[in-house]
């Protein structure tokens, strides 16, 4: 991870405590006033920034990179980004207002919940914190639904502003067409008569009469694998004689030219002598690079978004707390995503369904294709939040041309998302307010 990338994740988790953060909270510019001391940093739009706010975030920021044995830039230059930061975060959430976006209640239940769940305590314990803190309930959950709004827009907005066209699309198919030319594989079986070193002429001519009436017996139907089992000296003699899909590279280079020519579920016409003895192959399975082909993966997962009241480093703690629990037998997988997980899926136990390549976010899909059935994974940070990943099943199923399309636009969407979120913060920065006010004498 580089420094700007530290940086930017450390200042989006917002404040390592929880109580603390909950105190300062974006305030309305109408009417309000700040206390203690602080003073009015920034107006943006309806909203405000105060000094005391960037002083904990920075303070965070700091924290953050200590543990993470990270560097930060100067003073000048950390200040000046975490109040860029902040006001773009209140622009984000104006605009998200102004928009008519609405987050429904459950949703924000399900955030409460996360934030007693990251505190370990209960719902009446954090409510009576609150109080104590001079918080309204009403006022925190507010917050919270701000939070979710200005992750909503985030996705909703830039995904939007993403263009590709029906040439880019091509252009892909065809940059992965010509790259898999050299990627085909095949499924070959065998029956093996060996010729062991120093075999008679006499001997290796009856052997290789023994594999030409095995040739011929499976030429006439008599079943492949049943003349393996009585035939043939392969070590794969149980598994039918298959040798397993394999790469063409992988495969003897007599084998591929024998079978090169060879339909699938038919056997070369010709006993093929090499080295070890003589073979008679039967091609089971062939798959050139530009089948259009995927491996797709079912998975579920939990998600935590970092916010002003969790932290990107406690959500992953939290997470890996949660997996501890479910690999003992503690903790069912889909009774907490139901619970905490802040997604769309957490009603069906964090459940995704199925998904191909490009379907996810990188960061999420590469954890995910390293994940053995069943298998849980560390906490994964990717620009949604904090994922806890399990991976269900897996499938290869052909992929028809329609969906092909789809998955490489997708893909070119997920390439071209970072550039796109810059050049929308940009843009809505540019049509706001924004009042920078020096502190006061």
């Amino acid at each position: 991870m580089t420094e700007s990338d530290f940086l930017s994740r450390a200042l989006a988790a917002g404040l390592a405590l929880v109580l603390a953060a909950w105190a300062c909270g974006p305030a309305q510019a109408q009417g309000r006033t700040t206390r203690n001391g602080d003073y009015i940093a920034a107006v943006v739009n309806q909203e405000l920034v105060t000094a005391g706010e960037v002083e904990r975030r920075i303070g965070t920021a700091r924290a953050e990179a200590s543990r993470a044995g990270q560097s930060l830039p100067p003073e000048r230059e950390l200040r000046q980004q975490v109040m860029d930061l902040l006001i773009d975060e209140r622009v984000i959430i104006t605009n998200a207002r102004e928009s008519g976006l609405r987050i429904d209640e459950p949703e924000i239940d399900r955030a409460v919940q996360n934030v007693a769940a990251q505190n370990q305590i209960t719902l009446p314990v954090l409510r009576q914190r609150l109080q104590a803190e001079g918080i309204e309930y009403s006022r925190f959950r507010a917050q919270l639904r701000d939070q979710l709004m200005m992750e909503r827009m985030r996705e909703r907005e830039v995904y939007r502003r993403i263009q590709v066209s029906d040439e880019d699309v091509d252009k892909l198919l065809a940059e992965r067409r010509a790259a898999a030319k050299g990627e085909a594989e095949m499924n070959i079986a065998q029956i093996l008569v060996p010729v062991p070193e120093g075999t008679s002429p006499e001997a290796e001519a009856a052997l290789r009469a023994r594999a030409q009436a095995a040739l011929q017996r499976a030429q006439g139907g008599e079943d492949f694998a049943k003349l393996v089992l009585e035939l043939s000296a392969d070590a794969n003699r149980e598994k039918g004689g298959a040798l397993g899909m394999r790469p063409l590279a992988r495969l003897p280079d007599a084998f591929v030219e024998a079978a090169r020519d060879v339909e699938v579920g038919k056997v070369a016409p010709a006993v093929l002598r090499t080295g070890a003895g003589f073979h008679v192959l039967k091609v089971l399975e062939r798959r050139d690079g530009s089948d259009p082909r995927v491996t797709q993966t079912r998975a579920r997962h939990v998600l935590l978004r970092p916010s002003a009241q969790l932290t990107a480093e406690v959500a992953a703690r939290r997470l890996a707390d949660y997996k501890r629990q479910i690999e003992a037998g503690t903790r069912s997988f889909e009774d907490v995503a139901r619970q905490f997980s802040e997604d769309g899926s957490a009603a069906a136990g964090g459940d995704l369904g199925w998904a191909g390549p490009g379907t996810m976010v990188p960061e999420f899909e590469e954890a995910m294709n390293a994940l053995a059935i069943n298998a849980l994974s560390p906490p994964i940070t990717s620009r949604f939040g904090v994922h806890l990943i399990q991976v269900l099943e897996r499938r290869e199923v052909a992929i028809d041309p329609k969906a092909l399309r789809e998955q490489a636009r997708n893909v070119l969407r997920e390439q071209r998302f970072e550039q796109a979120y810059l050049d929308w913060t940009k843009e809505m920065r540019s049509r706001a307010y924004v009042e920078l006010r020096e502190p006061p004498p």
